[in-house]
């Protein structure tokens, strides 16, 4: 399949990508279609990656926008990872301009170990 062109782009959670990748798997399935290596692929790393539901991720995100120093790419990262610990955290904010103070790292990390 060659795709011609991007008809529209929206960040989503990779729990989401999981259950949109699982809604096309079963439609592939009734239909009695091949699925390609790298669609498996896909699916295989959804399900060992996201370790959420997608609705949980979705309200984390939300949350997560709501705090000072937080861009909505970086909270689509932090939603992703799920990061436990304040070094996780500060990979993720590596390439920022700006670090973070302890106090901001726990509000993140307890934000996030509520949404598990």
């Amino acid at each position: 399949m060659k795709v011609k062109g991007v008809i529209s782009e929206e960040k989503v959670t990779l729990p989401k990508v999981r259950e949109v990748l699982l809604g096309v798997e079963a439609q592939r399935l009734a239909a009695e279609k091949e699925m390609s290596y790298e669609f498996r692929r896909s699916i295989e790393h959804a399900n060992q990656v996201a370790k959420t539901s997608p609705e949980k991720s979705e309200a984390l995100v939300e949350q997560l926008q709501k705090l000072e120093k937080m861009k909505p790419e970086i909270a689509f990262r932090i939603a992703n990872i799920m990061p436990k610990t304040r070094d996780e955290l500060r990979a993720i904010y590596a390439k920022e301009r700006f670090t973070l103070v302890p106090e901001e790292l726990e509000s993140i990390l307890e934000i996030v170990s509520s949404h598990f």
